[in-house]
């Protein structure tokens, strides 16, 4: 599939998903406490999306099980929701939610602390938010995909962190993987030139250790190989011809100045 260029009606679709996207993260977010289990989160989730008139994207996407991939600590993606998996205080929790929104997807990507955390932990979630505002400054029309990659690498490497190089951003629109990969690392060249119009989903993921990762027997979960904590932060863009916009942005996070619309990068 080619990379595709939205029209004016398809980008207003993938901000009204993107604006529910947010909307569902901010809440369940809020929802997450010890003794949870990752089940009670996904059908928390999942109740959340389709509220809002929304399908999960993820639900029986190439088989996968559940609306919300539900990550603990060492699991980097796509852990799935189980209820015998209970989060505990002092875990780090990323939730990777997709919702569709009249044939279009938005896709984002939140790291959660439960209860008190250790330091380390909470600079990992820090530091792989800063990563991908690193890299998204470089998107905008006229600049190159891998301007984004390589940025996110150096940020995340400037703390002493291991990228994956094994998963990696994507495309979005009316369907969830569209071209082109993003990756969060450097890869040889520039990559495509970026247009306005372009709509494309970036997302470090971010380990404390190295950025090997393995498949557990499920086939879809990813775990850190050295079992040290994994941080995932993920959102939605649109390329612009200035500063991008950001669809998945939460309301907490305009609030809390994590990002201004309005403003300069």
């Amino acid at each position: 599939m080619p990379v595709t260029i939205k029209s004016a009606r398809e980008i207003e679709l993938m901000r009204a998903a993107g604006k529910i996207l947010g909307k569902v993260h901010q809440d369940l977010g809020k929802e997450l406490r010890p003794g949870m289990t990752t089940l009670e989160i996904d059908r928390t989730g999942e109740e959340m999306i389709r509220s809002y008139g929304c399908i999960p994207s993820f639900k029986n996407y190439q088989g996968f099980p559940s609306s919300v991939c539900v990550s603990v600590n060492d699991e980097v993606v796509h852990g799935i929701p189980s209820d015998r998996r209970v989060i505990q205080e002092g875990d780090i929790v990323s939730l990777d939610i997709g919702v569709i929104y009249k044939g279009y997807h938005s896709d984002a990507a939140r790291t959660h602390g439960i209860g008190e955390i250790s330091k380390a932990a909470a600079d990992l979630i820090l530091h792989t938010r800063e990563s991908f505002f690193a890299g998204i400054r470089y998107a905008s029309a006229g600049n190159y995909l891998y301007q984004i990659s390589a940025a996110v690498q150096r940020t995340a490497e400037r703390y002493g962190y291991g990228v994956v190089r094994d998963l990696v951003g994507h495309g979005i629109g009316s369907h969830l993987h569209e071209e082109p990969e993003v990756p969060n690392f450097r890869r040889f060249g520039r990559g495509i030139r970026l247009r306005s119009g372009m709509t494309l989903a970036v997302e470090p993921m971010i380990n404390e250790g190295t950025g090997n990762v393995e498949w557990l027997d499920n086939g879809w979960t990813v775990v850190t190989r050295d079992h040290k904590l994994s941080a995932h932060y993920e959102n939605t863009i649109l390329i612009t011809g200035g500063k991008p916009e950001i669809l998945s942005v939460t309301e907490d996070e305009i609030a809390e100045g994590v990002w201004d619309p309005g403003g300069m990068l």
